[in-house]
């Protein structure tokens, strides 16, 4: 951990791309994904590779209990200023670890879960099987594992609308590309996580796109205006209705998955 990785891109990941509409879309179409299936506060829910706590401090302010574990200091300082803006009883739910995914278990001592999240971590990667180990490790018997990454069976969109056809065309087969953030990350399928999840007693219990029209907008050229609220929600609306859909879910850049170890 001598090296933050991170640290360069902490500013333009905590505060430019969340304060975006496509940043709104992602937080508000996944906290209302999330809440169907979690249990009741105050359950325990551990952020694996948290970032700035944007999914995870919504949940303290909800009641539940909320380890965020994330392998930069820099981005676990960025979650540390948010914290300040959180009510006082919401900012006691919270705990940081500063750790790698991988050691999760460890990290946390064996500590089990009611539920563990994972976004937006498995595209950076070199392949997903030991962090999803770690992620169902953690789970408790019936406990929640949420994972968000890249899919790549929608590899073609963004290249397309921006008019790289060759980029494009290429992508239809690739697993990696340089994403917004200009740092290479990779994708998965739905079938692939759940096969993981599966071998480790987690039983996938529902697939949701998580952002497709901002996408297309965004990336088409389109200019998207965060201080329209009126907008902004509109947008959030129809976005969480199509990540709930076929065939739309299908097309969006990113995927997130719910599963639910099974009980002993």
């Amino acid at each position: 951990m001598a090296d933050d990785a991170w640290a360069s891109l902490a500013d333009r990941f905590a505060d430019e791309a969340y304060a975006s509409v496509k940043g709104y879309v992602r937080t508000y179409v996944m906290h209302h994904q999330l809440m169907e299936h979690l249990p009741p506060a105050p359950a325990r829910v551990l952020d694996v590779g948290g970032g700035a706590g944007h999914q995870s401090f919504p949940l303290a302010e909800l009641g539940y209990q909320v380890t965020l574990l994330d392998p930069s200091q820099t981005m676990l300082g960025k979650a540390r200023q948010r914290l300040e803006r959180l009510s006082p009883d919401a900012q006691r739910r919270v705990t940081f670890l500063q750790a790698d995914g991988e050691n999760a278990s460890a990290a946390t001592e064996g500590q089990p879960f009611d539920a563990v999240l994972c976004h937006g971590v498995l595209g950076y990667l070199d392949e997903p099987a030991p962090m999803v180990n770690q992620l169902c490790q953690c789970a408790a018997p019936g406990g929640v594992v949420s994972i968000m990454t890249g899919n790549a069976r929608a590899a073609a969109v963004r290249p397309a609308l921006e008019r790289r056809w060759g980029d494009a065309l290429a992508s239809f087969d690739a697993r990696t590309e340089i994403g917004v953030l200009g740092v290479q990350g990779r994708a998965d399928t739905v079938d692939e996580i759940s096969q993981l999840m599966r071998q480790r007693q987690v039983e996938p219990v529902r697939w949701y796109g998580v952002w497709l029209f901002v996408d297309w907008l965004e990336f088409g050229g389109a200019q998207l205006d965060p201080s329209d609220s009126e907008q902004v929600a509109a947008t959030a609306a129809v976005e969480l209705e199509a990540s709930r859909r076929d065939p739309y879910r299908a097309v969006s850049r990113v995927f997130h998955l719910v599963g639910r170890k099974r009980s002993a």
